[in-house]
């Protein structure tokens, strides 16, 4: 389950990126924390929204709930897609204060977000009276923005679970799920969640004659993560950390057949997440500045979501795969063990 590490990454890969070049979150930081907010807000808005949706799949692998005092273990893996229009955002120079573009050409244009292209756009930073950088003041400088992750095989958000099942009563299931305490590099990130699948049919003859089964799904997920930015940071300062926190409902209605072995199901949903992300510590911009939690970034994402898959079960054994279509399209793959 290491891949969930890579969710939390693709925010810390804006501050890495940032501090690989000279000292650009520094100058970025300095022409007013107004503009770095602004900035960083677009740069990150696709994984914050993404990252709602790849931790909202694979709670269900039938419109059936398990049977009453049934058990299921399952182990469930998720992949988000990022799609074209997610990997770059417009740049409008008029919002800013202190931001232009270094060749003068337009105030407007398409940068990279965090999952755009590796390469990305010079701006010239304008200092207010006041600042000192470099030894002189009122300076303009040119900054290379940061660029995004810029290979194809980042352009997914992976995720994975440990997941139980449990039924206290018929046609009631209880679920919990689980990514446990993860450590990379500076990088600390755990999730879990916990839901509720109830048959809606149980106490209906027409069970009995079709084959069929149709249950709502209730879930919430929580992931929590931060990354310690003072080993790597070229800023001085203190208490240098990076925080992300998400936290989504999920809403599902699901129909399906009722086999003994194969089945099929498709379901019609609602996701509705928000990312809470900030920068916070002091940071030493130039010696007569100094400023702290300088960043704070709230995401709010919610949208529609359909999904279609299959189930195959060999005795206490199965598999299941599904596809969701929404704003971040999913695939899912999970292996369950009941008994």
């Amino acid at each position: 389950m290491k891949t969930l590490n890579l969710t939390f990454i693709f925010f810390i890969c804006m501050f890495t990126k940032i501090n690989s070049q000279s000292d650009p979150l520094s100058d970025l930081l300095a022409a007013g924390i107004e503009d770095a907010q602004r900035f960083a807000e677009g740069y990150t808005a696709p994984a914050s929204e993404g990252l709602v949706y790849a931790i909202n799949n694979g709670w269900f692998n039938s419109a059936k709930p398990l049977g009453r005092l049934k058990f299921e273990i399952s182990v469930v893996g998720n992949t988000s897609f990022v799609k074209d229009e997610n990997t770059s955002f417009n740049l409008d120079t008029t919002a800013y204060q202190n931001i232009s573009f270094a060749d003068g050409n337009s105030s407007s244009r398409m940068v990279p977000t965090i999952f755009g292209a590796s390469t990305s756009e010079t701006v010239s930073l304008s200092y207010d009276a006041g600042f000192d950088v470099d030894g002189i003041e009122d300076t303009t400088i040119d900054v290379l923005l940061p660029g995004g992750i810029g290979t194809s095989e980042f352009s997914f958000i992976p995720s994975a679970f440990l997941q139980l099942g449990f039924s206290p009563l018929k046609g009631t299931e209880l679920k919990a799920r689980i990514a446990p305490n993860l450590t990379y590099s500076d990088a600390k990130v755990n999730a879990y969640g916990f839901g509720i699948q109830q048959d809606l049919l149980f106490w209906l003859p027409m069970k009995k004659i079709l084959p069929i089964a149709l249950s709502g799904v209730v879930a919430y997920t929580q992931l929590e993560g931060s990354y310690d930015l003072e080993s790597s940071s070229l800023i001085g300062g203190d208490n240098q950390t990076l925080t992300v926190d998400v936290s989504s409902m999920l809403y599902q209605l699901v129909l399906g057949t009722n086999l003994k072995i194969i089945n099929f199901y498709g379901s019609l949903g609602f996701v509705d997440g928000e990312t809470k992300t900030e920068l916070l510590g002091e940071y030493i911009i130039t010696d007569s500045n100094t400023v702290s939690d300088p960043i704070k970034i709230s995401n709010e994402t919610s949208n529609m979501r359909t999904t279609l898959g299959t189930s195959l079960k060999f005795g206490f054994i199965g598999i299941n795969v599904d596809y969701t279509f929404s704003e971040y399209d999913s695939a899912n793959f999970g292996l369950n063990i009941g008994f």
